[in-house]
């Protein structure tokens, strides 16, 4: 009996020191945004006043351009994920990035409403305040259904629209990252308030790339990073509860401005049937595949895709 009684001590010591290793591994507590800033909100990044939140955004290039391009990324990405686009946009055209609430330094809505009509009231206070009354709106994943929601909702501020592996079809994903799986899980919001692997952001980033190889550390620093931004994580998870069901999608046929239309072939989050959705339902737009590419085209290969987008605004 005492010898069994060491076999179950000795188990349960083991289990233990196991739980505290995983525990001990993976802590992560949040970060404030001024410990984050020296790295992530370098020149020429500015803090905008709104809503009660201060917005992170990039604003560079040209003064003068009369239809800005304005940049809105996907979920738990940032605005750095267009800095190749910027660079080579900004020496004949005004651009402008910024982090989404919810994500990135911007970090999340005071209010806790992550409904896609209160994001799309954001950005046309954002524009507002930055006195841009029409732009050329280019958005990726979650940050292409919000730019044709608010091409819907504010047609005549809209020049042209670009989509690039949007969200808004009911997608059939092959393969969802698993910082995504676990974040629509109610139960495990506590846990995971301070505690995130750094391996589950390598391995949630590699997946939405074409190749995995070009991930590289920096890429996984700036991801893990920003998604330990003080509010982020509680804020994704309320942004998938809140995530509205239904037809919304049969709105797209309501677009009418000129459309280029963006999309990785290897693309499993939101496969590429879903790009020609879009072009089925957006009369005149324009479809480019790219065969190699993931989830996020403009991260993965800037170069290649930016100098689509430049031969559609020169057109």
């Amino acid at each position: 009996m005492k010898r069994f009684a060491k076999v179950v001590f000795s188990i349960v010591l083991l289990a233990l020191l196991a739980l505290t290793a995983v525990v001990a591994w993976s802590w992560a507590p949040d970060r404030s945004v001024a410990e984050l800033t020296p790295r992530w909100a370098l020149p020429p990044s500015q803090f905008l006043a709104i809503d009660g939140m201060l917005v992170h955004l990039r604003d560079q290039g040209r003064r003068d351009d009369p239809a800005p391009i304005v940049l809105l990324h996907g979920t738990s990405a940032s605005l750095h994920t267009w800095e190749g686009w910027v660079a080579a946009l900004q020496s004949k055209r005004r651009v402008i990035s910024l982090d989404l609430p919810g994500f990135g330094l911007t970090g999340p809505f005071p209010d806790g409403d992550y409904r896609m009509s209160h994001y799309s009231a954001f950005l046309a206070k954002v524009l507002d305040q930055l006195q841009v009354k029409r732009a050329v709106v280019a958005g990726n994943s979650f940050g292409g259904q919000l730019a044709w929601q608010f091409a819907l909702d504010h047609p005549q501020r809209v020049e042209r629209l670009v989509l690039v592996d949007a969200a808004g079809y009911p997608r059939n994903a092959t393969s969802i990252p698993i910082g995504f799986r676990l974040a629509q899980i109610p139960a495990l919001a506590p846990l995971m308030t301070n505690l995130l692997p750094r391996s589950m952001i390598e391995s949630s980033v590699r997946n939405v790339y074409g190749d995995p190889s070009k991930v590289s550390d920096e890429l996984i620093d700036r991801y893990y990073e920003l998604t330990l931004r003080a509010g982020n994580r509680a804020a994704l998870g309320q942004r998938f509860n809140q995530s509205e069901a239904g037809p919304g999608h049969t709105r797209i046929t309501e677009l009418k401005m000129p459309t280029l239309i963006l999309w990785g072939g290897r693309d499993q989050l939101i496969p590429p049937v879903n790009a020609e959705y879009f072009k089925r339902d957006i009369e005149g737009s324009r479809l480019v595949l790219f065969d190699d590419l993931g989830h996020v085209p403009q991260e993965e290969d800037a170069a290649r895709t930016v100098a689509v987008l430049i031969d559609f605004l020169e057109r």
